[in-house]
Order: structure tokens, then C-alpha cells, then sequence
């Protein structure tokens, strides 16, 4: 499929449009409900649920015949533009995080035994998943210093190690762990993706940490002790943890950057109507010279960080290396994204910061993502350091 930059595909056009209609004609309205937690929240969930599978949404991001509805790469990265404009919509759409990412590993990597245990249930929503990564001890911004080990004993693996930040942990049935196999081989080789049951003996949740933007405390920080899992556990080849994890984030940050775009266009029309309507000294917002400005440095930063979006999600859908790509929407996303919220929430005064728009959450929920999926700074150095290695190398890299 081609990229449009002025658009969407018209062959995509079909599917973003059933999305917005449910967006408009059931999921907006049910916001505050959802906000509110409890019984009735989950119960207006999974009244959601069903209609996204009823109206063929339901997990655009696999094929149909493990559940999904096989939307394929590139309508999936349209469509996540009109998911990410509310932060209850993946879970409607059965694309939230990290389920969403641990399912497509096991589409790519998973055994056959895997895909039946793991994989179908996730997919139908009967049960959750996390993946266990990032560690207290060691900083996440360099992965290959993780300390969790998976160790070899007769047909097991027995899995030790301190994990934090592990998003779903409490509602999880398995974990997909990133381990220390192989420690004498090269960095990056060192590492393996195993699957840890919730149930195995040794495993537990020392306490629910509580983040910005998420006061669920489902981030927990959990422990492995002598877990002992079947060999069979593995996930992918052995000492190809970081090819795995990787299969999911290159991919997975496209689809977070078409969020973002949605929470920043979402803000923006917030902005942008609030101005035209709110009178302050007897002339509308829109009429003050600093609220224009806004305006302006919004739309320009909205509609870079789409097309630099768009063209990280052609080049991975053609095959390329799209890394200096992929690192570029990451940061360049993540800044506007913050900018965009910020500067509508200014703009509505106090009501921005109360619970009457949905800008305050989507403030407090923006600035984790310069810092998940590895810190900005760490991606402007990706980035440097990959061109100026072209360079050097005679063959400089094309901004084409």
C-alpha cells in the first residue's frame, strides 16, 4: 500500500471511518465512566469490546486467524491515528499495551504449543500479559546491562532477577521475561525471551508503583526467584532476546507516534474551538496575537511529526532500515506532543487544568513518552551517531 501524506489511502479510508464513528457514537461518551474505575467501568469496557469485534475492529494489528481482524502494518498505523485520541480506545479495540505487543512476538516467534496456550487467549481478551524488562538496579536507557538470569537445569530454565515498571503485572497470566543465558557471548547476544507463567512457584509482586498519568499502580515491581519454567518457554532463538524485542518496538513506536498524533490533533480542535468561543476583554482568543501563535506552532508540529511518521512506517513496511527514522518520530513526537497539550490547556485557563476537558489526563499521560520506549536523549544520539557513521563511511545518509 502507498503512503499518502496529504491523506489516507483511500483503500484505508473505509476502516478509519467505522473507527470514528465508534469513537464518536460510543467511545467519547463513555469516558468519564471509564475514568471512574470500578464495576461499572469494566462492565462499559467490555460493552465496547464487543462492538469494535461486532463492527470487525477488534485487533487490527494480527490476522484473522488468530482472532484479529488483519488490518495489515500500514492501515493499522492510519488507524491508531484515530485509536490514540482517547486514552481508553486500545483497550476497546483490544490494542492496548503491552498486550498488544507481547501478542504480535508470539505471532512472529511463538511455537505452535505457545500460540495455543499464550497467543488465542490474549487475542480473545480472556486473559492479560506484561512484559518484564526494565530492571531498578541497572538504567534502561542501555539494556544490555540487565542482570536477570535464566539459567539451564535439565529441561528448565530457572529464571532469577528484580524487575520494575512492568506495566499490567497485577491482571497478568504470563510474563514475558528478558533474561541473561548466554553472558559470555557478545552484548548483544547475550540475551533470550522467556515466558514465565504468573502462577510459577517463585514468582511475586513486591509492591505496585504508581506513575504520572496512571495512578492505577499497575507498574509494579515484581521478583524472580529459582522460577523454574519448561525449556520449551523459550520465545524465538536462544540469545536472540534483543532481535525479538526489537521485531515489536521498531513497529511499536510507529503505532505510538499515530497516537500521539491523535491525543495532538484532539487538543488542538479543543484549542482551536475554545478560542473562537471564549470572549476575554471583549474580542474571542482567537483574536490575541499569542493564541495565533499557538495555533501556527501547533499545526507545523502536528503535521511534521505525521509525515515523519508516515515515512519511518514506508520505509519499515518496505523492508529498510528505518532505525534513524524510527529514533527521529520518537523524540520529534514525544516534544510535540507535549507542546501541543500544553499549549491548549493555556489556552482554556483554568478549566485546562480541571476535569471538565480531557487535557489535564492527557497532559499527565504526555510526559512519560519522552521517557518510555527509551529516553529522547537517547534517541538523538542514535540518530547522530548513525548519520555521522554514514558519513564516514562514504555513503551519507539520504533525507529521501
Amino acid at each position: 500500500m502507498p503512503i499518502s501524506l496529504s491523506g489516507r489511502p483511500a483503500e484505508v479510508q473505509p476502516l478509519c471511518d467505522r473507527a470514528t464513528r465508534f469513537m464518536e457514537e460510543h467511545l467519547y461518551a463513555s469516558e468519564k465512566t471509564l475514568e471512574a474505575g470500578g464495576n461499572e467501568a469494566e462492565a462499559t469496557m467490555q460493552r465496547l469490546q464487543s462492538i469494535t469485534k461486532a463492527e470487525g475492529l477488534w485487533a487490527p494489528h494480527l490476522p484473522e486467524e488468530v482472532g484479529g481482524s488483519g488490518a495489515g502494518f500500514l492501515p493499522y498505523a492510519y488507524l491508531n491515528e484515530i485509536i490514540g485520541r482517547s486514552l481508553y480506545a486500545p483497550r476497546a479495540f483490544g490494542s492496548q499495551a503491552p498486550d498488544a505487543g507481547n501478542a504480535e512476538i508470539l505471532w512472529q516467534f511463538g511455537t505452535p504449543e505457545q500460540k495455543e496456550q499464550y497467543l488465542k487467549p490474549l487475542v480473545s481478551g480472556e486473559i492479560r500479559s506484561a512484559v518484564a524488562m526494565t530492571e531498578p538496579e541497572v538504567s534502561g536507557a542501555d539494556p544490555t546491562n540487565l542482570q536477570t538470569t535464566a539459567m539451564e537445569d535439565g529441561d528448565e530454565w530457572v529464571v532469577n532477577g528484580h524487575k520494575w515498571f512492568t506495566t499490567g503485572a497485577s491482571a497478568a497470566s504470563f510474563f514475558i521475561v528478558m533474561c541473561k543465558t548466554d553472558p559470555d557471548l557478545a552484548r548483544h547476544q547475550r540475551f533470550s525471551q522467556i515466558i514465565v507463567p504468573a502462577d510459577t512457584p517463585g514468582f511475586r509482586i513486591n509492591r505496585q508503583v504508581t506513575v504520572m498519568g496512571d495512578t492505577s499502580g499497575d507498574h509494579c515491581d515484581i521478583q524472580f526467584e529459582d522460577c523454574r519454567v519448561p525449556r520449551a518457554n523459550l520465545l524465538g532463538e536462544r540469545s536472540e532476546g534483543f532481535l525479538v524485542a526489537q521485531r515489536r518496538l521498531g513497529p511499536g513506536r510507529i503505532h505510538h507516534c499515530m497516537r500521539w498524533l491523535g491525543q495532538m490533533q484532539r487538543a488542538f480542535e479543543l484549542m482551536c474551538r475554545y478560542a473562537l468561543e471564549r470572549e476575554v476583554s471583549g474580542e474571542p482568543l482567537a483574536q490575541k496575537q499569542t493564541v495565533q501563535n499557538w495555533i501556527a506552532d501547533s499545526a507545523a508540529q502536528i503535521q511534521a511529526s505525521r509525515l515523519l511518521t508516515l515515512q519511518a512506517a514506508e520505509k519499515i513496511d518496505a523492508g529498510e532500515d528505518a532505525r534513524v527514522e524510527v529514533s527521529l518520530i520518537k523524540f520529534v513526537g514525544a516534544q510535540a506532543l507535549h507542546d501541543v497539550i500544553d499549549r491548549a490547556i493555556q489556552t482554556h485557563g483554568a478549566r485546562g487544568v480541571s476535569g471538565d476537558t480531557p487535557l489535564e489526563s492527557m497532559y499527565r499521560e504526555a510526559r512519560g513518552a519522552r521517557i518510555l520506549d527509551g529516553p529522547d536523549e537517547v534517541h538523538r544520539q542514535v540518530v547522530a551517531r548513525r548519520i555521522l557513521r554514514s558519513y564516514r563511511e562514504n555513503a551519507p545518509w539520504s533525507f529521501v
